[in-house]
């Protein structure tokens, strides 16, 4: 792991993969830290061992106890399998705060469903032997729209649509007192991405092998084209925005290797870009 010095605030990468079930890569996950506060982006597979495992680097908010906020792009599988990890163990593990969870439009009725199913392990852990508090299993949920999602005296959040599909999916952005922050979720290009990515010191960006999409079967190439962006759209948008850093993630190869993707953007452009790995941090 690598720190970024004499920032209060980071991005710690706690899953970098993709619905592909890569051994080195957990689910998507992103944190961003400030000082000792964790605001969790995504919550893949993976996502508390791989907290647990930044909490042992030294990142002391990333403690499983500790995890009390998150936001979800979307509710595809792959960014939301960790979700009864991320609200029932950090509870085992002594959590008294019920689990903040911000999203779209049908994060609701799957918080509801998801409770629903854990109802025994809940009702046998406060009514058993065991020392359970009785409040850190809890939710509260809150279905965003487009513009501030929350603040606090540590962070400002605003949420953004993206394009993923039919159903609603958002980015996220991050601005604190010495940084800005923006991550973008699962999306192909959209309207208005250059407003939203603009003028951050990291941007957090999905990716796909524009050389691999094309030998991809017909429907599994249209389908990539829809709904995710390219290394050279990607390279595109940077070009013009200019963050101070590009941290690529949920990295779709399609058959081609990191270092042909990392040359496939940087053919296009000349910033700073790193391809991330799980616990990286910026």
């Amino acid at each position: 792991m690598e720190r970024t010095p004499n920032s209060r605030t980071h991005v710690v990468l706690l899953g970098t993969g993709t619905p592909n079930a890569e051994p080195d890569r957990s689910g998507p996950s992103t944190a961003i830290v400030v000082g000792e506060y964790a605001y969790l982006v995504d919550f893949g597979p993976g996502v508390v061992r791989r907290a647990a495992a930044a909490k042992r680097a030294g990142i002391a908010a990333l403690a499983p106890s500790r995890l009390a906020w998150a936001a979800v792009t979307h509710l595809h599988s792959d960014h939301t399998a960790g979700y009864a990890d991320l609200v029932f163990t950090p509870w085992v593990l002594g959590r008294r705060h019920p689990l903040r969870v911000y999203g779209p439009a049908g994060l609701d009725v799957m918080t509801e469903r998801l409770l629903e199913a854990y109802a025994e392990d809940v009702r046998e852990r406060l009514e058993g032997f065991e020392p359970a508090n009785e409040t850190g299993w809890r939710v509260e949920v809150f279905e965003v729209e487009p513009g501030r999602i929350y603040q606090d005296e540590r962070v400002a959040i605003d949420g953004f649509l993206v394009n993923h599909g039919a159903w609603p999916a958002y980015g996220y952005r991050f601005t604190t007192e010495d940084r800005t922050i923006v991550v973008s979720g699962d999306t192909a290009p959209f309207p208005g991405w250059e407003e939203a990515y603009g003028d951050c010191d990291v941007l957090v960006h999905e990716v796909q092998s524009a050389a691999g999409l094309v030998r991809r079967e017909p429907a599994w190439r249209a389908y990539h084209e829809a709904v995710h962006t390219t290394g050279v759209q990607l390279a595109d948008v940077a070009a013009r925005v200019r963050p101070g850093l590009l941290v690529l993630t949920h990295v779709l190869l399609h058959g081609e290797t990191e270092d042909d993707l990392l040359s496939e953007i940087r053919v296009r452009y000349d910033g700073n870009v790193v391809l991330g790995r799980d616990l990286d941090v910026f």
